[in-house]
């Protein structure tokens, strides 16, 4: 590698770090973890991760996107739980790899991959806005955003609340704002600006805002024992255990396909991706850690700073590493409510009012998967929401594909009922009307004229069988039914 191309990767592993730092810590606060978790997970991110073939300018480490999931995790199973259901999540991912499902990801109608964007961004937003108030959050979603009003009322009449709020508030402005300081200075990540305004806030006389609370991080690691194995009989943990599998590869491998329209150089292979984010899974899991994704933020900074190559973002481990290792006691003067607002800004990129706008204008069906999606991720849990989008999603698809026309002629002699395109079971209620007026017309020929369908499921032909045979028992009325051509024409349709 030349000296300047070097020098470049040096230099973006260095933004990168800066990007991820405040990140990995406020992630693992919001997933009610140690804050050395988030950091350990990073570093995992960059030096075993980012060793790996797969996508060269991705970045991975703890993300916000499952921070919400984690939290949930921990307060339901406990934290030594943590780290077996990460390490069976990391050791599914790597057998998906090997048996290729890796692209099978991509097959997720991306309405429900936004609506599951926006459904964890959502709730982290106002989760988060509790914690920039030094103040605790209820509970569920819904809890939360209820005891907005009263949160408002108790900061303003809490001064150091109220310093807190400021601070946290300042963060998130600047996180907004700062892209928009001219040059040089912009390049300075928005998030190392706030921890340091943060920190000089924090430090002056009479201020009282709470401050990270950082152990030793070779003390905070735990390895899962046979207690932990054991939990693995726990239906609930192996349900937490497929979420936490179907959701990080999901966002990683979306993740990838993003950072791919960012850059020219080599593009990712899912599958290797894949096993690569497995086996960093497998081994935060091992280690106690929070589990991982790739990350857009720091993906983002990664290929803006000019990195070409695997060598920043697996330098950015290292920094990480030995941040933790010498520096520790200042990781203990960050103010939480700076992390926090670092994470509201974070939850709302999650959100992205501005998908709902575009795909609205784009496809009316879509955002409205994509807006069932968010509001059940909201009103029930990420799995529950995820399900119920995935069968919105499906059922958009069904009514599309099932387009069916029905006209019916009649003289003194014959009623003709003709069915046009794909008749599946959504159309049922059309059928059984058209074909109800049909015998209705008191002619003594019917005729069904099936040869424009393009396809006739089990269901419609079923009803269709059942209708000829009623009407035939009949000796006054006589059927005809036309059927597709038999050269082919017109496939997947049947005669009764």
């Amino acid at each position: 590698m030349r000296g300047a191309s070097l020098g470049t990767e040096i230099t973006a592993s260095f933004v990168v770090f800066l990007v991820a730092l405040p990140l990995c810590i406020g992630v693992a606060v919001a997933s009610g973890a140690p804050p050395e978790l988030g950091i350990v997970s990073g570093i995992v991110g960059g030096l075993v991760v980012g060793l790996m073939r797969g996508s060269a300018l991705q970045v991975s480490g703890p993300a916000a996107g499952l921070a919400a999931l984690v939290a949930e995790a921990v307060l339901e199973h406990g934290l030594a739980m943590l780290g077996i259901i990460v390490l069976v999540t990391g050791l599914l991912q790597i057998v998906l790899a090997l048996v290729r499902l890796g692209r099978v990801f991509q097959a997720i109608s991306v309405a429900v991959v936004q609506g599951m964007l926006a459904g964890i961004g959502l709730p982290l937003m106002i989760g988060q806005s509790y914690a920039v108030a030094d103040s605790k959050a209820p509970g569920t979603p819904m809890e939360n955003l209820l005891g907005l009003p009263g949160l408002v009322t108790r900061t303003f009449g809490t001064p150091d609340a109220l310093v807190a709020a400021a601070l946290g508030t300042t963060t998130v402005l600047l996180s907004f704002l700062w892209k928009k300081v001219p040059g040089p200075l912009n390049r300075v990540p928005a998030a190392l600006v706030a921890v340091v305004l943060g920190m000089g806030v924090a430090a002056l006389p009479g201020v009282d805002i709470k401050t990270l609370r950082v152990g030793d991080l070779l003390g905070s690691l735990h390895l899962p024992g046979a207690g932990e194995f054991a939990g693995l009989a726990d239906p609930a943990v192996i349900a937490t255990i497929l979420t936490f599998t179907a959701i990080a590869s999901a966002e990683s491998l979306f993740t990838a396909a993003a950072v791919d329209r960012m850059h020219t150089g080599p593009r990712t292979r899912y599958n290797t991706e894949l096993l690569s984010q497995g086996i960093g899974n497998t081994v935060c899991g091992a280690l106690g850690a929070l589990p991982m994704t790739a990350v857009v933020a720091r993906s983002s900074a990664n290929v803006q700073a000019g990195a070409r190559t695997r060598l920043s973002r697996t330098l950015h481990g290292l920094w990480l590493l030995a941040f933790a290792l010498l520096l520790p006691r200042l990781l203990a003067l960050i103010p939480i409510t700076v992390l926090a607002g670092v994470l509201v800004h974070s939850g709302w990129k999650l959100f992205a009012p501005e998908q709902f706008r575009l795909l609205w204008t784009q496809d009316r069906g879509e955002a409205a998967v994509m807006a069932v999606t968010t509001l059940a991720i909201f009103g029930t849990a990420l799995l529950e929401g995820v399900l119920i989008g995935l069968a919105a999603g499906t059922l958009l698809a069904v009514l599309r594909m099932s387009r069916t026309t029905f006209r019916q002629t009649a003289d003194a002699e014959t009623a003709k009922l003709t069915i046009t395109g794909s008749a599946t079971f959504v159309r049922l209620p059309q059928l059984l009307e058209a074909l109800e007026a049909l015998a209705a017309a008191g002619t003594p020929r019917l005729r069904l004229d099936l040869t424009a369908l393009t396809h006739l499921d089990h269901a419609c032909r079923t009803q269709i069988d059942e209708f000829v045979a009623q009407q035939r028992r009949t000796a006054t009325v006589r059927v005809e039914v036309l059927l597709p051509d038999p050269a082919g024409r017109h496939p997947g349709a049947g005669g009764p």
